[in-house]
């Protein structure tokens, strides 16, 4: 019989990698090996009770709940792990659980999320949100990303294939890794969205308040459209900020559990996504409503937003080119069909997701013994 293990980078919380997880799971059940597992937060989730390996950082104090700042430890904690045992190694990788070892006589299969990207693409851009540009603390924190990157390339070789969660991530793959990657989309769970035809005045954006995700862009674009109502949803650090962007016209709604998001997504005339993201979940559960979706036209939005059938596309972060997106939209809206958008996302499914990643994985494996 096949033994195979999961490998994650933490398992505290719910969101669009543990969803992977899960279904990957349901395939392959196995023992996960995780940096950090936080058993109270995931109480009544598909994760209680299961079997969970955990690293050093564990045992830190709050580990659990501080593992963020503990990452110079990170590429030696993924080394800890005994999977000599295993004939199959499933990681499904962010940051570092790519990086475990392995030996010869085991395959392993990277579900990567993407490189790692404070390290690499975002490394700038994270230097200068978590004020780390200069200064003591600044060239603590860039010697053990320079660290990190040196690891993280001698760490590519423990794994024989790569997939990636998009054509874009696989480009990144390629560019920082060296390595070709086959792309198998994420699961979303387009059943939980139920189709809505009848749509009412208003667009909605949904997100934790972050800058990348570009919520103030969005906010500042509907304060200079004060005709066009605007709904957020979601919290996060710079919620503050952004509501003191908002005007008349904007409503914030702080967080909202998945039943109110899924109201409020189903009605809105378009859903609005202004974030650069590797694939981007939320604009395909819009589409599983019916909602159209107002995009930027870069990243992962590229391959699940069809222009002019499921969405409206613009090409640059900035007020200009959103604004002039809307106004495109609110004169072409009627062609936007709902069931034709539901059909669209409906290529999303978990179902799909895994009957393409079984396949691969029992044929990768097949060849993979053939060859030994």
């Amino acid at each position: 019989m096949l033994s195979s293990a999961l490998v994650c980078d933490w398992l505290v919380t719910i969101g669009g990698g543990e969803k992977v997880l899960e279904a990957i799971y349901e395939i392959f059940p196995s023992p996960i090996y995780s940096l950090v597992h936080d058993p109270k937060n995931l109480e009544g989730t598909f994760f209680e009770n299961k079997e969970v390996k955990t690293s050093f950082l564990q045992k830190f104090p709050k580990g659990h709940k501080y593992y963020r700042y503990f990452f110079p430890f990170y590429p030696l904690a993924i080394e800890q792990f005994d999977l000599s045992q295993k004939d199959l190694i499933i990681s499904c990788s962010s940051s570092v659980a790519k990086g475990v070892l392995s030996h010869a006589d085991q395959l392993h299969i990277c579900y990567c999320y993407t490189p790692v990207r404070y390290a690499w693409d975002l490394y700038f851009q994270y230097l200068t949100e978590s004020n780390l540009t200069k200064g003591l603390k600044s060239y603590i924190v860039k010697f053990f990303m320079h660290y990190l990157r040196m690891w993280d390339i001698n760490s590519v070789n423990r794994v024989d294939v790569f997939v990636a969660i998009s054509h874009f991530v696989a480009r990144r793959i390629k560019k920082i890794y060296g390595k070709e990657s086959e792309v198998i989309y994420p699961p979303v769970d387009v059943d939980y969205f139920k189709l809505t035809e009848r749509k009412e005045d208003y667009y909605l954006t949904a997100s934790r308040m972050v800058p990348y995700k570009k919520i103030d862009l969005i906010v500042e674009a509907f304060s200079k459209m004060p005709d066009k109502k605007l709904i957020v949803i979601g919290d996060g650090p710079d919620f503050k900020k952004i509501k003191s962007k908002a005007s008349q016209n904007i409503e914030l709604l702080g967080y909202q559990n998945n039943d109110v998001l899924k109201s409020y997504m189903s009605k809105a005339k378009a859903f609005v996504f202004a974030a650069l993201e590797d694939f981007g979940i939320v604009p395909i559960e819009a589409q599983a409503c019916g909602t159209p979706v107002i995009a930027l036209n870069k990243g992962g939005a590229v391959e699940t937003v069809i222009p002019d059938v499921t969405g409206v596309f613009f090409p640059e972060q900035t007020i200009k080119d959103l604004i002039e997106a809307v106004n495109k939209f609110e004169k072409t809206q009627d062609r936007f069909v709902p069931s034709v958008i539901r059909k669209h996302a409906e290529k999303f499914s978990k179902k799909r997701f895994q009957e393409e990643f079984s396949s691969f994985v029992n044929l990768s494996y097949a060849k993979f013994k053939d060859n030994l």
